[in-house]
């Protein structure tokens, strides 16, 4: 584990390669999954915000979802999570003519319609917060579905750490995230850069 402020860092976003690669996996982590996608009590506000402009993106059966119960839920960990349909998909879910999954919120923000970006942990993928009493733990969460994403990290030379520098410095701040970055390369230096 890297310390980086008041976060413990896992040495796997060091060390592993990461790029998403979304022609492979056709956006599988918003569809697969025992669980909606981890949310705070201040996304959910943003989330019914901005559910008018977004609403015709959904799928029939996410509007029905949504209708009877909701944007979340909170899930058997006590966590508050987005509401899923048929135990998979997110609502905020929807596909391209290609069969690719998109997000719904992010395809909204891109063009225009919406200032919410998408939930921070969607957006940090594969990275999952851990928050304790006195620090944040900053880890690496593998799944079989993103090992596509590796390959072609590993292909193009990119680590984890670097494909996630735009949510990265959105939690933490630019500051943080220079810190992560000097620290990541000291640690390549004198580890081992593959």
């Amino acid at each position: 584990m890297l310390q980086i402020q008041d976060t413990l860092v896992s040495l796997d976003l060091v060390e592993r390669f990461f790029f998403c690669d979304l022609d492979s996996c056709h956006g599988e982590c918003c569809i697969e999954g025992d669980a909606g996608a981890p949310i705070s009590d201040e996304e959910d506000a943003q989330l019914k915000r901005i559910l008018p402009e977004i609403w015709n993106d959904l799928l029939p059966q996410a509007q029905r979802e949504i209708e009877a119960n909701g944007v979340s839920y909170i899930d058997e960990e006590g966590d508050r999570v987005t509401q899923i349909v048929g135990g998979k998909n997110c609502v905020f879910t929807c596909y391209g003519e290609n069969g690719m999954c998109y997000c719904a919120i992010e395809k909204a923000y891109r063009e225009g319609r919406i200032d919410f970006y998408k939930p921070i942990s969607c957006h940090l993928y594969p990275v999952r917060l851990k928050q304790y009493p006195t620090f944040t733990a900053v880890n690496y969460h593998r799944w079989k579905i993103c090992k596509c994403a590796e390959v072609l990290g590993r292909q193009k030379g990119v680590r984890a750490y670097q494909f996630l520098k735009e949510p990265l410095t959105r939690r933490f701040g630019k500051e943080w995230y220079d810190e992560l970055c000097l620290t990541c390369e000291m640690y390549l230096k004198e580890y081992g850069d593959e």
